[in-house]
C-alpha cells in the first residue's frame, strides 16, 4: 500500500502526524512541500484547495486533518501500536486531550506566530494578548492533571501525545511554561521518546525560518 503524505518537516501538525507514523513504524512516501519542490504544492492544491496540511492519499482516498490521519493508520493497521484505545472511555478520553491540544495550545500558539509575519501596520495586540491568556490557562489546567500522569490520556501513549509533543515544542518558544512543573516534566519526556525525537529534530534544518527566531537556550 502506497501512501503519500504531503508534509513539510517543520510543520507543527505535519509533526503530529510523523510521530504517529514512526510510534506505528508504517512507511510513507514524503512529498515535500517545499519551492524546491513545486509539484508537490501543485498536487496538494489540486487535492484540497485550502492548501493545508498534512494531507495523505492512500488506497484511492484523500484523508485531511491530522487527527484523522491517525485515525485511519489505526485502522489500517490495528496490529501495530495502538494510538487509539480499544476501550471505549478510553478512546474518548485520548481524543479530547487531542481537542485540548490542539484547540487550545496550538491554535493560540499560532496565532501568536502568525501575528509576527504581519505587516507592521496590521499587528493584532488584542489577538495575541488573548492567545497568551488562553496559553496560560491551558498550562495551568494541564499542569494540574499531569501531576498525576505519565502520558496525557488512558494510560498509554495515544493520540493525543502527538498532539502534545509539536504544539508544546512550539509554544514553550512564543510563551515558556516554565513554572507549571508537572507540565514541564511531562513534556520532557515526550521530548525524548524517540518518535518524537525523529519528529522534531526533522525540522531542525529549517528552524531559521521561524518568525521571530528560535529563543536561546530552546531546543
Amino acid at each position: 500500500m502506497a501512501l503519500k503524505l504531503y508534509a513539510h518537516p517543520f510543520s507543527s501538525y505535519c509533526q503530529k502526524a510523523f510521530i504517529a507514523f514512526y510510534e506505528k513504524n508504517v512507511p510513507f512516501d514524503l512529498q515535500l512541500l517545499s519551492s524546491e519542490n513545486p509539484r508537490a504544492g501543485e498536487d496538494l492544491k489540486a487535492l484540497w484547495p485550502l492548501e493545508r496540511f498534512p494531507v495523505l492519499v492512500a488506497d484511492g482516498h484523500t484523508l485531511l486533518e491530522t487527527t484523522v490521519i491517525i485515525e485511519w493508520l489505526d485502522q489500517r493497521f490495528p496490529w501495530t501500536t495502538r494510538l487509539i484505545p480499544s476501550d471505549p472511555d478510553q478512546a474518548l478520553e485520548a481524543r479530547m486531550y487531542d481537542r485540548i491540544f490542539d484547540n487550545y495550545v496550538m491554535t493560540p500558539m499560532q496565532t501568536i506566530v502568525f501575528d509576527r509575519i504581519r505587516p507592521e501596520d496590521v499587528h493584532d495586540d488584542y489577538g495575541t494578548g488573548q492567545a497568551r491568556a488562553m496559553l496560560d490557562k491551558a498550562y495551568a489546567w494541564l499542569d494540574a492533571r499531569m501531576a498525576t500522569r505519565e502520558w496525557a490520556a488512558a494510560g498509554a501513549f495515544t493520540l493525543a501525545d502527538c498532539a502534545a509533543a509539536p504544539a508544546l515544542f512550539y509554544a514553550n518558544w512564543v510563551h515558556p511554561f516554565d513554572s507549571h512543573k508537572h507540565l514541564l516534566a511531562y513534556f520532557e519526556r515526550l521530548r525524548v521518546r524517540p518518535s518524537v525525537t525523529r519528529a522534531i529534530d526533522g525540522g531542525r534544518p529549517y528552524r531559521h525560518f521561524f518568525p521571530g527566531g528560535v529563543p536561546e537556550g530552546r531546543d
